[in-house]
């Protein structure tokens, strides 16, 4: 097996020598809550030089690891605000309506208390970050030898993240967002869009609100669904249920609102053990707890759905949810799509 994955094994070099040598230098870097982590890093680092790859290799696992490292310390500060990752075409011009309603949405949402993330270069993504202002507003942009420099907004902000490889930024994209908004755009809107949509139909990411935006009188969406029913649905290769994960729609306010509702009670999710655990914002009733017993009966593998007022042990680490509402099943992890549903539910019961 991978020992990566042998987690009741030390992961360590297998030189005992090289392995305290580590833990010493661990020690003398100074205190860190993740020290053993931090080794774990250094460990991976000698085994690639161990493995003796080919220096292209090598070049790109230590640019990704530089990317990633600088990002995330970009976005640190900034955890505790609600993000949305904004896409679509760096070509629309200024005049287009999908420019205007783009910039509409972002300064609606960007009212309501949330920051936005585009390619930060020109388009739809310059028409983000204008709607939300740069005090707002994150940018990850792409080396290409073409149409890619930061767009006036972004590039003397010091948000602005410049990526070599395109796999690093969209992980970014993902992880430090938590909803997507696709406006009309070319192969690169579509690959984060598919990314977004498989992410979270595969639950490898938390569910997340996809809002599909375009003008009024645009089919651009309404074309791409019926792509998806004609040729996928009906060829079963995704569940009906997965259109559900997409919102559509050609009002920028509308959008921004089935934004921020979508964490009206919902907060967050993990998994503890065998369990999901929603985390909600207030309790429910006794009677909406019962109706989500009846209307979701169809997600648990067992059991039913349960309410806790507390954290569970293994939530010490996340002190800032110790004052939210836990419900909690388990969950059948079939469809994953109906974890919105749910979700969408549960923010029903809000008053």
């Amino acid at each position: 097996m991978n020992d990566f994955f042998m987690k009741h094994q030390p992961y360590q070099t297998g030189n005992s020598k090289l392995d305290q040598l580590v833990h010493e230098l661990i020690h003398q870097a100074g205190p860190g809550a993740h020290a053993d982590l931090a080794e774990e890093l250094i460990v991976t680092a000698l085994k690639v030089h161990a493995d003796q790859l080919d220096r292209g290799d090598m070049k790109m696992l230590n640019v990704a690891m530089k990317e990633m490292r600088h990002s995330l310390k970009i976005f640190e500060p900034y955890r505790a605000i609600r993000k949305v990752a904004i896409f679509g075409s760096a070509r629309t011009p200024r005049s287009s309506p999908d420019f205007q309603i783009a910039e509409k949405f972002a300064r609606e949402i960007a009212r309501k208390g949330w920051m936005v993330i585009t390619g930060a270069a020109s388009g739809i993504m310059q028409a983000g970050n204008e709607g939300a202002s740069h005090k707002k507003s994150f940018g990850l942009n792409i080396l290409l030898p073409f149409e890619q420099e930061a767009n006036p907004v972004m590039v003397q902000d010091p948000k602005l993240v410049t990526f070599k490889y395109f796999f690093t930024r969209k992980l970014m994209f993902l992880r430090e967002s938590h909803a997507t908004v696709l406006c009309p755009g070319g192969f690169g809107t579509h690959d984060e869009g598919f990314e977004t949509l498989t992410l979270v139909q595969t639950g490898k990411t938390d569910p997340r609100p996809i809002v599909c935006l375009d003008a009024p009188g645009s089919d651009y969406w309404k074309d791409f669904l019926y792509f998806l029913k004609k040729q996928l649905l009906k060829q079963s290769m995704i569940h009906e249920e997965d259109l559900d994960l997409m919102y559509m729609t050609h009002d920028p306010l509308a959008a921004a609102t089935y934004v921020s509702d979508f964490y009206k009670m919902y907060h967050s999710m993990r998994y503890i053990r065998d369990l999901l655990v929603l985390r909600i914002e207030k309790p429910l009733s006794e009677k909406q707890l019962e109706q989500l017993n009846q209307e979701f009966k169809h997600l648990l593998k067992k059991g039913k759905f349960t309410q806790s007022l507390k954290p569970f042990e293994e939530e010490r680490n996340v002190p800032y949810t110790f004052h939210l509402t836990r419900i909690a099943f388990f969950f059948k992890k079939d469809i994953f799509a109906n974890l919105n549903k749910l979700i969408l539910r549960i923010n029903s019961f809000a008053t």
